[in-house]
Parts: structure tokens; C-alpha cells; sequence
């Protein structure tokens, strides 16, 4: 077993039987999809031996080509480099599995492993909420929209300064503002709060419109995932990580000719307004 792999498990020996065992070798490609890889989900569920695993795999496709004949993209093969115990490197094949394969993966899989029915658990839970999302959001109104957002950007914050602080951020601020400073063209989240000219104490994620919201989720998603791929140590290469990050976020939205995040209109009215009216109206 190469380091990498034995990391996985102490990870997954310490995370035993809580969400966080599917949760941590979760990641995001380009286009924030989530995936999992196929190695990692067999050290999860408990498999010592890959034949085995792929065995499950090949039932868990068979699955979904009954369900979705057309669908084909939900297991994507990939070639790893990895060090053997002598110290030379093989090309081993693994897969990236998205949610549904993931889904069906654990349905197909050993229940007598107390894992694999807390994963049966995870994966219906996500998928079931991934389907509400993708039917129902089209149908919000745009506040609404904004507050679905906002709410993910609050899960991945609360995420993403966990793992900054697993790295050895300190100053939680700074390390914000690196990944503001990326996006914004050098704006710190106090430029942000003067542009929009806010009012002491808002927020300035509650000021922004469902856009604006989702680069800054965008960016969020993709720090975590480098930080705890790249195994960084340390506040400044954290920071460091922080900003490029957001540099390339800003740079895939000029590319596909998108509006920069600090040109985008402020809403009229702020999360935190809406949600006072709300309230006016439910007591009334």
C-alpha cells in the first residue's frame, strides 16, 4: 500500500462510521460536480481486495444501463501513477464515480459491513437531495435562488476553515481576504463592503446577487479540495493557495466572456432584509 493510500485509511480508521468517512475523499471537478474515487470509496467500504471492488462496480453499472440506457458518464477511467514498496512507480487503474454510481455501488455492496449501510444512507440522502435541487431550483424566484446559495456558501466557509485551520491558518481573515484578493482583482472583503456600500455590520455575502454567490462558492469548493489534495502545510502557502485559486476562477469567467464578480449589480434588498419581511408577513 503506497503513502498516499495509507493516509486514506488512518483518515478513514479515525472518521469510522460517521459521514465524514465519504464526506473526506469526497471531490469537485471543474464544473464543482461531485466525484469520488473508486480506490478511496474501496478503502471506505472496507474492501481489501480491488477485484472484488470492481466486481461491485460492474454490477452497480449494470444498474444504472437498465435504469438510464443513454447515460453513460457517470464512471470515468483514469491511469494513476503510484510508488510501490520497492520504490518504483506503476500506472494502476482507478475510476472517478459520481453520486449515482456512488448510490448504486454501496446498494450492490456487502451489507454485512457496518459501512456499507451508513454509505447506503449517505448516498440516498444525496442523491435524493441533488433531485430535489435539480428539479425544483429552476422554479425559485430570484431571492430565493440567492438564498440557496448563500446557504451553500455558509456549509462551504464553515468547511473550507476547518480544513485552512487542519493547514495552520491562524489569521482566518487574511486567508479570506487571499481568496477575495483573487477574485476581485486585488479587493479585500472590506473593498467589497465599501464598493456596495454597506451599513456597519452587513454582510457582504448577503449583498450579492445568485451570480456573484456562486463564483465565490465556486472558489470555496475548489480551495478546500487543492488544500487537502496537495496536502498544504502552512498559513502563507495556505494564503498562496487561497489567491490562485481565485485568480483562475476569475480567469475562467473572463475567458467565457462573463461578467467580473465586482460589476455585478448589488441587489436592492439584502438577505438579511428579506428575511426580516418575511417574518413581518408570517406574524401578521
Amino acid at each position: 500500500m503506497n503513502e498516499s493510500e495509507n493516509k486514506i485509511v488512518n483518515k478513514i480508521l479515525n472518521d469510522k462510521y460517521t459521514d465524514n468517512v465519504f464526506e473526506s475523499i469526497k471531490h469537485f471537478d471543474d464544473y464543482g460536480n461531485e466525484y469520488w474515487y473508486a480506490r478511496e470509496l474501496q478503502k471506505a467500504l472496507d474492501y481489501k481486495d480491488w477485484r472484488n471492488f470492481e466486481k461491485v462496480i460492474d454490477k452497480a453499472i449494470v444498474s444504472a444501463k437498465n435504469s438510464f440506457s443513454d447515460r453513460e458518464d457517470w464512471v470515468v477511467e483514469v491511469n494513476k501513477p503510484i510508488k510501490t514498496g520497492k520504490g518504483k512507480e506503476e500506472i494502476i487503474k482507478d475510476y472517478k464515480l459520481f453520486r449515482y454510481i456512488c448510490y448504486l455501488i454501496v446498494q450492490n455492496a456487502d451489507p454485512s459491513k457496518e459501512v456499507v449501510a451508513l454509505g447506503q444512507t449517505y448516498f440516498a440522502i444525496q442523491t435524493r437531495k441533488q433531485e430535489i435541487t435539480e428539479k425544483e431550483y429552476d422554479s425559485l424566484s430570484d431571492d430565493e435562488k440567492r438564498f440557496y446559495q448563500r446557504k451553500l456558501t455558509r456549509q462551504g466557509n464553515y468547511t473550507l476553515q476547518k480544513v485552512a485551520l487542519s493547514a495552520g491558518v491562524k489569521n482566518m481573515a487574511e486567508f479570506h481576504n487571499a481568496g477575495y484578493r483573487g477574485l476581485y482583482n486585488g479587493e479585500t472583503a472590506d473593498d467589497i463592503f465599501k464598493r456596495k456600500k454597506l451599513r456597519y455590520r452587513e454582510d457582504i455575502l448577503d449583498n450579492m446577487n445568485e451570480d456573484e454567490l456562486v463564483a465565490n462558492l465556486f472558489r470555496i469548493n475548489q480551495t478546500k479540495q487543492k488544500l487537502i489534495r496537495d496536502n498544504v502545510k502552512g498559513e502563507n502557502n495556505a494564503k498562496a493557495v487561497h489567491y490562485e485559486v481565485g485568480k483562475k476562477v476569475r480567469k475562467a469567467i473572463q475567458d467565457i466572456g462573463g461578467m467580473m464578480p465586482e460589476e455585478m449589480p448589488k441587489p436592492k434588498k439584502s438577505l438579511k432584509e428579506l428575511e426580516k419581511e418575511k417574518k413581518i408577513l408570517e406574524n401578521k
